[in-house]
Order: C-alpha cells, then structure tokens, then sequence
C-alpha cells in the first residue's frame, strides 16, 4: 500500500488520543492475547477493547476490526497487533496497534471522511476535534 504524505500527521492524532486507552490494554498478560488469538477468541478480545475504551470514550467509538496477530518466536520477544477501528462522529479510521514489551506503535490504514474537505490539513483537524468529542468529559471530585 502507498502511504499518503498524510498519514503520518493521523498516526500521530491517533496515538495521542487513545495514549490512555493503550495503558489499560497493557495492563493484560500478552500470554492471554496470545491464547485469545491462536484460540480465535476474537470476542474475548473485543471486550478486552471495549472494557478498556469505556473509560476514556463514548460507547462504539474505538473497538475490534476484524482481529488481531500474535507474533511469537524463540528468538525475540512477543509482539501484538490489533486490528482496530476509531469511530467518531463523520470519520472512520481503520488502522493496527502494535504492543511489545517496551513500546507501542500506530499504523492506519485508511480514513474515511463523511464529508471529506480538500486540504487534507482541514480533514486532520476535523478528526483531531471528533477525537476530542468523543471523549467521556470527567468532572473533578469537589474537596471538602
């Protein structure tokens, strides 16, 4: 696939906005992704996604595309990727998080526009500000 000058300026987009989301699934053993993938327990996965989205957005924003790898060898450390799709209100984004021992990557895929603009800088800003709203907006617990 030919990467789009583009793509760059929306990995970063998307790596900073679900940043958190990332903390939460790395808090599962890789041994159980592992299971999940090689059993094809893709739903087990899905809740795995869900559970830890729910926290930081809105229902349905970011959950499973259509499965996940585990890269397993003797040689090297194990390395995860989910297939993922974040879908906030007038774009869809379809892209692959990779988790390894020490970091955390993004790769999209593709985005679709709603109602894409023709600068595509006009478009990174409309799924910077959709990311932004579907964030679940967390009021501060008042001191007593």
């Amino acid at each position: 696939m030919n990467r789009q000058p583009h793509t760059s300026t929306r990995e970063v987009i998307v790596a900073n906005a679900i940043g958190e989301v990332v903390r939460e699934l790395r808090m599962v053993d890789v041994g159980d992704y592992i299971a999940y993938i090689r059993l094809e327990r893709l739903a087990s996965i899905a809740d795995l996604v869900d559970s830890a989205a729910e926290l930081y957005f809105q229902p349905g924003t970011l959950r499973l595309g259509h499965g996940g790898e585990a890269h397993v060898a003797w040689e090297g450390p194990p390395r995860i990727v989910l297939d993922l799709e974040l879908r906030p209100t007038g774009v869809t984004v379809y892209f692959a998080l990779t988790l390894t021992a020490r970091k955390a990557s993004v790769e999209v895929n593709y985005v679709a526009f709603d109602k894409p603009a023709a600068d595509p800088a006009e478009n990174d800003g409309f799924l910077e500000r959709a990311l932004e709203h579907s964030r679940i907006r967390r009021s501060e617990p008042v001191a007593t």
